[in-house]
């Protein structure tokens, strides 16, 4: 089932680079191979997406925000947590939320040799799934990459997410200056970069506001898996 998971996904990747071609920089920059950070739809979508943890003590409180909301979000895990937290790990999939690699202890990959890079990967592919299926997403600690980065990463049949809505959570700001960033930048197709390890962390119940005024704009969530369906071909004049 895992091969076939990712036989889906790569054909509609490679489907979706083959009409790149005669779209605007926006779109190029979005099929040029190297990362997605947003997704190019008219229709109003967004992916929540958290990183670091599972945690202790934030993840949970997240968890049980999202399920009141009937949301499911993408949770980039690292290794080392996965590890620790296997159980809250198991909550994230029970829950119908999507899990990404983001590597096994969140060194700087590009500053690594390309042996430790794919010992990073496959480290925390080995903790991951323990419990979950192996995922077909990977997202760089801190959105930091080069080419060995993004050739190992593919190779292993990744596709490299990173973020086009980054709120700086883990500066910890008020709710309020949480929620009136996000609102701010979101955009049909952005992917929200977001946090589940700080303590105390603003990012709780600045999520459930956020779903909150974003469906009533008319907006819908979804796993980064499912905002790949809308990627839509602009036309060229």
């Amino acid at each position: 089932m895992t091969n076939i998971r990712r036989l889906i996904l790569s054909l509609g990747v490679f489907a979706v680079m083959t009409i790149c071609i005669g779209q605007d920089v926006e779109d190029l920059l979005w099929c040029s191979g190297r990362a997605i950070s947003k997704i190019p739809t008219t229709h109003k979508v967004v992916a929540l997406t958290f990183d670091d943890g599972p945690d202790l003590r934030i993840t949970p409180e997240i968890l049980r925000v999202l399920r009141e909301k009937k949301v499911h979000a993408t949770f980039f895990v690292v290794g080392e947590n996965a590890e620790r937290f296997p159980n809250i790990l198991s909550d994230e999939l029970k829950d119908g939320n999507e899990i990404g690699n983001h590597s096994y202890s969140h060194e700087s990959l590009p500053k690594l040799s390309e042996a430790k890079i794919k010992g990073e990967l496959d480290k925390a592919d080995k903790a991951i799934t323990i419990v979950a299926p192996q995922p077909t997403l990977f997202r760089p600690p801190c959105g930091a990459y080069n080419k060995t980065v993004l050739t190992v990463a593919q190779d292993r049949g990744y596709t490299m997410v990173l973020w086009s809505v980054d709120p700086e959570d883990w500066r910890k700001p008020s709710v309020k200056q949480l929620v009136d960033s996000i609102l701010h930048d979101v955009k049909p197709g952005s992917i929200i970069l977001l946090h589940d390890i700080l303590y105390p962390s603003p990012t709780p119940e600045a999520v459930a506001i956020v779903i909150d005024r974003l469906r009533a704009d008319g907006y819908e969530f979804v796993t980064v898996s499912e905002l790949l369906q809308y990627y839509e071909v602009r036309p060229s004049y």
